[in-house]
Formats: C-alpha cells, structure tokens, sequence
C-alpha cells in the first residue's frame, strides 16, 4: 500500500507544472492567509514585547487607589514623601530610598504621516532617580535635560513618528516653549515619551503632586514588606504593582482586539481558501481521471490514491504558508508604527514576525489544505473505474 501510494504521489507531482493554474490558486489563496494572520498577530506580539521589556521584577509602581494606568493616577507631595519611606525599598548609591515620583502630562506633537492633525504625546516629568531606575535608557544624541530649565530630551520613537522634535528644536506646549536638548533610547515604550525635570513640568502645567512613584525593592521580600506597610497606613490609599505586571497588563485589551479580529479575518479568509482549495482539487481529480482510473484498474488500491490527493492538497497548502510567511516577514518584520496605549497617547512599536507566528500560520495552511483535499480525494477513489474512464 505504501509502495502504491509514493508512485501515485510522484506521478500527481510531476503533473503539477500541466495543472500550474489551479494550483496556483491553492498557494495565493493560502499565502494570503497566512500573511494576514501572522501581520495581525506580528503587531500584538511587537506591541506586547514592548511594554513588556519596558518593566522590571524588582521594581514597583505605585498608584493611586483604583487608577489601572498612570493618566488616571495622582496623589499630592506629602503622600509621595510618605511613600518612599515606607519599607521595602531598596536604598540608592546615596543611602536614600531609590525611588522617583513622576508626572504623567498629555502633549500634542505633528505625525510624520499626517501633518493635518497632532497626536497625543507622553511627556514624562522625572527625578534623578529615574535614570537610575532605568539603566537600559541611554542618551544617544544631544545632552541630558538641565534641572530648572525648560528642556527636553525625547525619546527615539517620538523622532521616527513625529515632527518637530529633533535636537535643537523648540516645542510649543499649552502655551510654553521647551528646548529639545537630547535624545535618547531606552528599548521599551519610553521610545514613546519625552522627559523633563519634574519641577519645571509641575509649575509649567499647574501641577502639585505627582502621577505615580517609581521605586526598586528591597530583595528578598520587599515586596510584600512595602504593601503590608501601606495597606497599615491610613494615610495612604494606594496600590502597588510590580512593574513588569503593570505594563503587562497595559497590552491585555490590544492583545484581546487583536486576537479576535485575527481570528475573525483569518475564519472568513480561510474558507474562501477552503472552497478554492476544494475547487482546485477536484479540478485536478478530474484532470487526472483517465490516469487515476488506469492505476485502479491494474490493481492500485482505494486508499492509495486518496494519500496521494491529500499529500498534494498539503504541498501546495504548505508552499502558500511559506510564501504567506515570507511575505508577512518581508513587510512587515520590524515595521515601526505608533497607536494609542492605555494613556491615550502614541506608543510606538515594531512588528514582530515570531518563529511561534510562523508555526502558526504553517498549521492554520495544513489544516485549511486537508480539509480542501479530503472531499476531492475520496472522490477520486470512490468513482467507479468504467465511470471516470468513460468521462475522460
């Protein structure tokens, strides 16, 4: 059986080139497939990844009770002197707490794209601890801001997607100007943002207190050690989240939109492909009718042929998922675009065309092909011998 049905696959092979345009129909239709499911969930994967490298497991985050983003957090000066002094945090070079209080404001910048309309912007007031909590951000063009002085360093993300930013330019904001005096890269979704000295944003922008605190733990058990100590003090009504689970959490509704209209497009595409594939299939069946009904009538088996048909249905499936995965690789892999992030300001990011995606859209093509081979196949080996030699 086995020895029937490699001749009759080889034989089914060496007649695709006489058969190019409805197999040429199974692999655009499935590469199509593939390629707009893997570029779908490739922009979740490369947004996830960036908010994710953004947080660290030692480090804290701390809120305002029930604010789930930075936007909707705020608490006065008072509650953020309270708060770095609570145990748990891990003292700096200097012997204080290494902790940062940060002011979250919303700018308006000019996208490269569209010079009709701005786009929500991240501009970040910091401490000098900030830096120190951040290692991985490294200024990479320009000088750092001057404390007490209205400038700016911005992040490379905000240089790729807007304009106006660039090193030695001013920026009008809510009625202020800032000096862009640095750039810098740090590898996360602080791509998106400009920073500037705390102080000066405060006064600028009629603020008192700060968006949230920043602040490394104290390890091991810091953590639970800084929120027993403040769910204890009645001054404090706060939460406290580890940083990596904060920005985690930040992708879960993009992640959940993106999954299902992935999945939804891939559905409606993938049966579109189900028909072209079973359309082709018995196309080929027929072509190959006489040969098939010659094979069975010197003694080759039922079963055989129907490997054969499947096995070519899978070929043709699998060279469209490869050619839909290169083409998603080519377009889109490391695509830097912006959205909108919890914040409601421009995040920007790159695609991410993952091995696992790749794996991914090789099954859905695999899946899409047996179901397209499956009829034509039976078909093929049910048809009696004198009727497929008489429609031949």
């Amino acid at each position: 059986m086995l020895r029937q049905a490699f001749a009759i696959t080889v034989l089914s092979i060496r007649s695709i080139p006489q058969r190019w345009a409805p197999s040429l129909v199974i692999v655009i239709g499935l590469a199509g497939v593939v390629a707009v499911f893997t570029a779908l969930l490739a922009m979740s994967a490369g947004f996830e990844s960036t908010l994710k490298s953004t947080g660290r497991h030692d480090a804290v985050i701390i809120l305002r009770g029930g604010s789930d983003a930075e936007l909707n957090s705020g608490f006065d000066r008072d509650s953020t002197d309270l708060i770095k002094q609570e145990p748990g945090i891990r003292p700096g070079p200097d012997g204080k707490p290494l902790a940062a209080a940060e002011l979250m404001v919303i700018a308006e910048l000019v996208r490269r794209d569209d010079v009709k309309s701005g786009a929500n912007v991240t501009l970040r007031g910091v401490e000098p601890a900030s830096f120190t909590l951040r290692p991985q951000l490294k200024i990479i063009a320009g000088r750092n801001f001057t404390p007490g002085l209205r400038e700016l360093i911005v992040g490379r993300g905000v240089l790729q997607q807007f304009q106006g930013a660039d090193v030695g330019r001013t920026v009008r904001m809510r009625g202020s100007e800032w000096t862009v005096v640095g750039e810098f890269a740090s590898g996360d979704s602080h791509d998106s943002e400009m920073w500037a000295d705390i102080n000066v944003a405060r006064s600028t922008f009629g603020r008192l207190g700060s968006s949230s605190v920043l602040a490394a733990l104290d390890e091991p058990g810091g953590f639970d050690r800084l929120k027993a100590a403040i769910a204890a003090d009645p001054r404090l009504s706060i939460d406290v989240l580890r940083e990596d689970d904060y920005f985690s959490a930040q992708t879960r509704q993009f992640r959940r939109t993106i999954g299902v209209l992935a999945g939804v497009v891939t559905a409606i595409m993938g049966l579109g492909a189900v028909f072209a594939a079973l359309n082709s299939m018995y196309a080929a069946v027929a072509a190959r009718g006489k040969e098939i009904a010659t094979l069975r009538a010197i003694g080759f088996g039922g079963l055989p042929v129907v490997v054969s048909v499947m096995i070519e249905a899978l070929l043709l499936a699998l060279a469209g998922a490869v050619l839909g995965a290169l083409i998603a690789y080519l377009l889109f892999n490391n695509l830097s675009v912006a959205t909108l992030g919890q914040n409601f300001t421009q995040v920007v990011f790159s695609f991410k065309v993952t091995p696992q995606l790749v794996v991914r859209g090789l099954i859905i093509a695999v899946l899409i092909g047996m179901i397209g081979g499956f009829l034509p196949a039976l078909r093929a080996a049910r048809v009696p011998v004198t009727t497929s030699l008489r429609e031949s």
